[in-house]
């Protein structure tokens, strides 16, 4: 039988989000119910509430999410009542060009639930990335259900499901960082941080992190970086050549989204480096670079959806790291909250006082 459950909804354009009673169907085929235990707040909720993913309200946030999978429709076989899963936003459909050229992590045609959670009245809902997890229980793909290792914390785990994989794949999969390669970091919010964090695991000599402001560089310190700019006050271009003897880094991750800062990235990187777009620029935003100067310089230019990952491939493996003490995925728990919290989450995500706020249910 449909269940309802306590949501958080936003009914309109720049109105507060509210929390509401939500209808959540059964699974049907190739879909499943899942009992949410934590969801990070992401910015992308914010820019949901905000209008600036689409017009489609009301909308059931969240998105960032782990949980315990409560019951699956016909033919779900990649999990089962009971498992332990991270929430992913791309359900790779194993039929498309890409994933028939073997590389699923670029799937065209991700897929989410077919039928729709509604609010009492019947009105449906449009969950946030397909999945809607700021509430008790919520309807997805059985792909978008990725199993891991029961043991790792829900808080740090449901991390991995948009912000942190984010970042590290930018830094691994995109960028292809290795051991010894420089690496610089414009922008130290939770991607950015993610990012930091990926340079490290991949073996990075030199990470250097560049924000406007000190106490987020102090923050990229203490997840890896090596070396810190402030381009409130120091041009971060000739600070980041001034720090790899003159040349450039190998691969710099722009983790803003603007213009100001990709160029900068653009200019940082060494001859044949890799510049990898991974802050996601507003659709007004246009870019001017002399094109000799992307000739001249050789190199590649990326941009990194969702770090590249392949959630079946990448959760498992991040999570297995995390329980050994080598992914510190905790340090990005700023705070814990209650659903009924959620709308001073985004104050406190807006003013950069916290990398992730994480609703606990």
């Amino acid at each position: 039988m449909p269940q309802q459950v306590q949501g958080v909804i936003a009914r309109a354009k720049g109105v507060a989000v509210e929390i509401a009673t939500i209808t959540v169907p059964d699974p049907g085929p190739g879909e499943a119910v899942v009992r949410v235990q934590a969801c990070g707040v992401c910015h992308t909720d914010l820019h949901y509430r905000e209008g600036g993913v689409n017009d489609e309200f009301p909308f059931l946030l969240g998105h960032e999410a782990s949980g315990i999978v409560e019951s699956v429709g016909e033919g779900v076989t990649e999990v089962a009542p009971g498992d332990f899963v991270i929430l992913n936003w791309r359900a790779v459909c194993g039929e498309c060009r890409a994933c028939e050229r073997g590389r699923p992590q670029y799937c065209f045609n991700t897929h989410n639930a077919k039928q729709r959670m509604t609010l009492e009245d019947g009105t449906e809902l449009t969950p946030a990335l397909g999945i809607g997890a700021f509430a008790e229980k919520t309807l997805v793909a059985a792909g978008q259900c990725t199993k891991v290792d029961p043991g790792a914390s829900p808080a740090a785990a449901g991390l991995l499901g948009c912000g942190v994989m984010a970042g590290i794949g930018a830094a691994i999969n995109t960028g292809g960082v290795t051991r010894g390669d420089s690496v610089a970091v414009i922008g130290c919010g939770g991607v950015g941080d993610a990012a930091v964090m990926g340079a490290r695991l991949a073996g990075a000599s030199k990470i250097i992190a560049v924000d406007v402001e000190d106490r987020k560089l102090e923050t990229a310190r203490r997840l890896g970086a090596t070396h810190t700019v402030n381009s409130r006050t120091t041009d971060p271009v000739e600070a980041i050549r001034e720090l790899t003897g003159g040349f450039g880094a190998d691969v710099v991750i722009e983790a803003v989204g603007r213009p100001e800062t990709y160029e900068q990235a653009f200019y940082a990187r060494d001859l044949a480096g890799t510049v990898v777009l991974v802050g996601v620029p507003t659709p007004e935003m246009r870019l001017d670079l002399p094109l000799i100067d992307v000739f001249g310089r050789g190199g590649a230019l990326k941009s990194s959806w969702y770090g590249d990952c392949l959630p079946s491939r990448d959760f498992p493996m991040l999570i297995d790291l995390y329980r050994q003490g080598r992914l510190d995925l905790d340090a990005f728990v700023t705070e814990t909250i209650a659903l009924d919290q959620v709308e001073q989450a985004f104050t406190k995500m807006h003013d950069g006082d916290v990398l992730r706020s994480v609703v606990i249910l």
